[in-house]
């Protein structure tokens, strides 16, 4: 499937939703409703290799979708904060136990968002920076979104500059 057919599907895709392709994002929803979801699809370019993402906000987790240059759904991780002690549990829902692409990504998700974490991601095993880079670009989001909130320190250091 092309990168074309692609954002076509993901304007279909969005029930409800604004898409606005100038930018490539979709979105709807005003993350201060508590009981809604929302879901937001975009597209970036990185290292050259088109990355989708779609996040869709449930009230206590977050699904989180990541597509290399193709519309695979790719290796599904499942991740929680565990009791007594708060710990984060991965586990792989689809996918082979062999290729953990993905599974680390989820763990950190969920220390970053403090909710529950279903991932879906579609990156080559070989490819540690291009992992790195579509992390980086999906916590960027989540924090535009304001699904991650800014740390006491970095708040305070923003707001000095």
């Amino acid at each position: 499937m092309s990168s074309d057919e692609l954002r076509t599907s993901f304007s279909e895709l969005a029930v409800g939703s604004q898409t606005q392709m100038g930018s490539q994002s979709g979105s709807s929803g005003d993350p201060s409703s508590e009981g809604a979801v929302q879901v937001t699809c975009f597209t970036d370019d990185v290292h050259d290799v088109t990355l989708h993402f779609q996040i869709i906000r449930f009230s206590k987790q977050i699904y989180a979708w990541i597509g290399c240059n193709t519309a695979k759904f790719g290796h599904l991780y499942a991740a929680a904060t565990t009791r007594p002690d708060n710990r984060v549990s991965v586990t792989s829902v689809l996918g082979g136990t062999s290729d953990n692409t993905g599974s680390s990504m989820a763990r950190r998700l969920v220390l970053k968002t403090g909710l529950n974490i279903v991932l879906a991601c579609n990156i080559p095993k070989d490819s540690p920076m291009l992992e790195a880079a579509a992390e980086r670009k999906l916590v960027e989001k989540l924090k535009g979104l304001g699904y991650i909130k800014p740390k006491a320190g970095e708040a305070s250091a923003s707001s000095a500059h």
